[in-house]
């Protein structure tokens, strides 16, 4: 099974959507809250350049900012391999 963390906040509907969609798959999310852990949304903003963009996934090593679900399973696809 990939290891999938999921930097999200409360409020973000893409994330829900995110996180529905993992769970489809019967994928196991490591939800990690920017807000509860800004040191996160630190790390997110060195990713992209001074933005909180969520949600960004880690599969596996690979770090995705608001990937598509194109992008999900191909990375998911990739760790599977």
């Amino acid at each position: 099974m990939p290891d999938v963390k999921m930097y999200t906040t409360t409020w973000c509907g893409v994330c829900v959507h995110t996180k529905r969609y993992l769970r489809s798959k019967d994928i196991p999310v490591e939800e990690i809250d920017i807000e509860e852990h800004p040191e996160f949304g630190d790390m997110i903003e060195e990713i992209t350049g001074g933005y909180r963009i969520v949600p960004t996934l880690d599969i596996g090593g690979k770090v995705m900012v608001n990937p598509s679900r194109r992008e999900i399973d191909e990375a998911l696809a990739m760790v599977s391999a």
